[in-house]
């Protein structure tokens, strides 16, 4: 057992789950996009929408977007500073089924006009998993480099993703497949042991039948 598991994260408080798994939440989500933000609609769910207020879930998610972490001072001036910076921030009430209690629906513009569509659910202690994608179904906890390929369900993608990470000495720890029909739209989610370099992630690209790539960098 982690001493975490016992004591708990270190936090801005009250609430591990609707406070500092909500910064991570925005936090993991802003580092997606990979770009400053322009503008965030923040939909709520569930015990997020009916409590969060209280718990200041609301204020962790902007602060998260703002790149702090659970333990920074300045959550609570999230909204403040997010205006100051030109981030519009809008909140509402998220349609989800069947989602985990503490969920929130991220749709982020980052200012070159790059969009994201991110559900993340809080799940105890300060950990979060990642749900969904732009639509599609992930389940990754934003703890390890995460590579994110969209692509059209067609032969050699795999192959072509992995391959360019051993090229690179890049070890991978998990990896899901994800796929909305056969032959239709699919995705990669690759967790991994070391940073993957930004001209591979570039040149991914711009291979044929990739649709977009998100990548999660934790330097």
């Amino acid at each position: 057992m982690n001493i975490f598991d016992i004591i708990g994260p270190v936090m801005v408080g009250p609430s591990s789950s609707h406070t500092a798994g909500a910064v991570r939440i925005g936090y993991i989500s802003g580092k997606l996009l990979g770009e400053p933000i322009k503008k965030a609609e923040l939909l709520l769910y569930g015990s997020f929408l009916a409590t969060g207020k209280g718990h200041g879930t609301q204020k962790a998610l902007v602060a998260g977007l703002l790149g702090m972490a659970p333990d920074d001072t300045r959550i609570p001036d999230s909204f403040r500073i997010a205006e100051q910076a030109g981030i519009e921030v809008i909140f509402g009430e998220a349609h989800l089924k069947e989602a985990h209690p503490n969920s929130v629906e991220l749709k982020l513009t980052g200012i070159s006009g790059r969009k994201l569509e991110i559900v993340g659910e809080s799940i105890g202690g300060s950990r979060i998993n990642i749900a969904k994608i732009d639509g599609i179904e992930t389940n990754f906890s934003g703890e390890y480099p995460t590579l994110v390929v969209h692509n059209l369900d067609q032969p050699g993608h795999v192959t072509e993703v992995t391959s360019m990470l051993a090229h690179k000495s890049v070890n991978i720890a998990t990896m899901q497949l994800y796929r909305s029909s056969r032959g239709g739209d699919a995705v990669m989610v690759l967790e991994c042991d070391q940073e993957i370099p930004e001209d591979s992630i570039r040149w991914l690209e711009h291979i044929e039948g990739i649709k977009k790539v998100t990548y999660l960098s934790l330097k």
